[in-house]
């Protein structure tokens, strides 16, 4: 009678596994190839929080050409990434209670992790958990004027680390956005564009926020100017937010952290089909709301559109 038993659960097992199976097979399938999915961030008047936003209120433009929505939802789960220029002075320390506080409004589907900016790579505090207490105690004061940082070079080195993934991904960046591995780098850091690129192709919004470095030199205007634009540039074509109130210190980033907790909570995970070709490119990318007043989409001017099958 065991014995028996014992072969109608092993029967039971391999069909629930051959029925798990074919549902996995069926979804491949469903997904076909050249499947793209764009994280877009619902803005409502005066940065509230917008109405939710469904797949009839979204219009996607391939290259000005009108493209179908295969699908829209939530997102529920978030990996969201605080990659802090260990170079800043050391007062933006004092914000840190506030950022602690952001910290512990997150849902327990957002999981943090915590970097330092230092010398060209980021160097990991606290890896992605939902015990955003955990993630608090990785916090501390930055080195200063002794860490020789370059923003750029330590995302790319974050994201070239960060594995693949279906769900939401952002890096809240806190930095002056000067590249000391560069020194007076003109206009444009030489790191942006590749920086910028990479984040398209994961599908990374990167929210970054002005601080002013422990140098002296970092608080020249003119490169501190060009260093907020490129900050400023890096989350436009990100499609996320950058912040900043002049090149003095920030008196209060709280209301920078309540607004970024809003954008959080009211991005949607938006999925097109479309093939790049032989070897895959980028294209040009636009999504507007429709029947909606008010309300506007933050979403990266470019995707990547991977190799057809």
């Amino acid at each position: 009678m065991m014995k028996k038993l014992n072969l109608s659960r092993i029967a039971l097992m391999i069909g629930t596994l051959a029925l798990a199976f074919g549902f996995l097979v069926t979804n491949a399938v469903a997904a076909g190839p050249g499947t793209v999915t764009t994280t877009i961030t619902a803005v409502g008047k005066k940065n509230t929080s917008p109405p939710v936003i469904t797949k009839d209120n979204v219009q996607l433009f391939l290259n000005k050409e009108r493209t179908q929505v295969a699908d829209l939802n939530h997102g529920e789960k978030l990996y969201l990434a605080v990659l802090i220029d260990d170079s800043l002075d050391s007062e933006i320390a004092g914000q840190w209670s506030d950022l602690k506080a952001f910290f512990a409004a997150q849902p327990d589907t957002t999981y943090i992790s915590v970097a330092y900016a230092r010398n060209g790579s980021a160097m990991l505090a606290q890896d992605f958990t939902n015990d955003h207490q955990l993630a608090a105690k990785a916090l501390r004061i930055p080195v200063g004027g002794g860490a020789l940082s370059s923003p750029y070079l330590a995302l790319l080195d974050l994201m070239k680390r960060w594995p693949s993934s279906p769900d939401r991904r952002s890096i809240l960046l806190i930095s002056s956005g000067i590249d000391y591995f560069r020194g007076d780098f003109g206009i444009r850091s030489p790191d942006l564009d590749s920086t910028i690129s990479r984040a398209q192709k994961q599908n990374i919004n990167i929210w970054t926020i002005y601080a002013p470095d422990a140098g002296h030199r970092g608080r020249g205007f003119f490169l501190a100017f060009r260093a907020q634009s490129n900050l400023s540039e890096l989350s436009d074509q990100t499609g996320a937010e950058s912040y900043y109130l002049g090149i003095s210190e920030p008196v209060n980033l709280k209301p920078y952290f309540d607004e970024l907790s809003t954008h959080l909570s009211n991005q949607y995970l938006l999925t097109f089909k479309a093939s790049g070709g032989a070897k895959g490119r980028f294209e040009h990318v636009r999504v507007v709301p429709t029947e909606l007043p008010y309300v506007e989409f933050l979403v990266a001017p470019q995707a990547f559109l991977p190799a057809g099958q």
